[in-house]
């Protein structure tokens, strides 16, 4: 054996060589080929959406104590029995005859009643830092403040459906029960100009303070939303009507309806304007059939007269407006 069989191929063969690779392969058979993951999509998670407190609750969700309402009602108390002792005042100096009864229809009682009444307004607009220690904006809204486009759509609501039925119930004691139409009151002219200056006020104080302060009040001491509501829309609608006499049965029932009605939009609509529009426009109603035609020919506000049962009339446009605004669900 020579030297060069036993050491192998020279080196310019070996150089003249080439690397390959490894050997082909056949495919493994796809039944022995490993099952892939399934892919996941990526998915972005929406953000959980935070509830805003009920309205009624909005006591609840201030700093809460179940005296600070307690606190709040005597502060408003407080500032009332100053008005009303101003007003009392003017009474015995001027004889205005200013009480709550809606008769007679006098620019001097107007002005005086409808001022008194109108100051439930700031003091519940004070109650809220006093007794609470936060803004007033939780009183008049979910969001924090007065929505004047919902005031403005609901008024025009309330105008065709609430209006509407309260000159409807005129028209039918006038003309059905033959109810007595004396003519325009002593002095119309002052009359309208005192009551369109002081009757909105008023019924927007009583609103903020009932529907609005009182209502979250009860609400704040039950301290769940449905029974809350409840329970303040009975105890807020009675004691409103109440306040306003009882003489006349139908009279008082048709109070009652608007209350509840007030108390349901606030419910819907998260805040006081609708009801601060409903109320308005039915008191600006009646002021202004019983300035032209005569307290005596409004059912309600002159009681045991002929066609009371009209006043029911009434009531139901205030039922409609509720309804038609429910079925809008208008928020802002």
């Amino acid at each position: 054996m020579t030297a060069e069989a036993s050491w192998g191929p020279a080196p310019e063969e070996q150089a003249a060589e080439r690397y390959a690779g490894p050997p082909p392969t056949l495919r493994p058979s796809p039944d022995l080929l490993p099952e892939a993951a399934p892919r996941q999509v990526a998915v972005a998670e929406e953000p959980e959406q935070v509830r805003a407190t009920p309205f009624v609750l909005a006591m609840r969700d201030a700093p809460w104590a179940w005296w600070r309402p307690v606190a709040g009602l005597l502060v408003i108390a407080f500032l009332l029995g100053i008005g009303l002792v101003l007003t009392r005042i003017a009474d015995v100096l001027t004889g205005t005859g200013a009480d709550l009864d809606p008769v007679p229809l006098t620019w001097r009682g107007l002005l005086v009643t409808g001022l008194f009444l109108a100051v439930a307004l700031p003091a519940v607009l004070l109650a809220w830092p006093v007794a609470h220690g936060v803004g007033p904006g939780r009183g008049l809204s979910e969001a924090g403040r007065f929505r004047w486009p919902l005031l403005g759509r609901s008024a025009l609501l309330a105008l065709g459906t609430a209006g509407a039925g309260v000159g409807l119930a005129c028209a039918g004691a006038v003309r059905v029960a033959d109810r007595a139409v004396p003519g325009p009151v002593d002095d119309l002219a002052w009359v309208l100009l005192a009551g369109l200056l002081t009757v909105p006020l008023r019924a927007a104080a009583e609103e903020v303070l009932l529907r609005g302060y009182l209502s979250q009040a009860v609400a704040g001491w039950i301290g769940r939303p449905r029974a809350g509501a409840v329970v303040a829309a009975v105890v807020t609608a009675l004691l409103g009507a109440l306040l306003h006499g009882t003489d006349d049965v139908p009279a008082l029932v048709g109070r009652v309806v608007l209350g509840l009605a007030a108390s349901a939009v606030v419910a819907l609509t998260g805040g006081l304007e609708a009801a601060v529009a409903l109320h308005v426009v039915v008191a600006v109603a009646v002021l202004l059939l019983g300035a032209v035609l005569g307290e005596d020919a409004v059912p309600g506000l002159v009681p045991d007269g002929p066609g009371s049962a009209f006043a029911l009339v009434g009531a139901a446009g205030v039922a409609v407006f509720a309804a038609l605004l429910a079925r809008r669900g208008a928020r802002t």
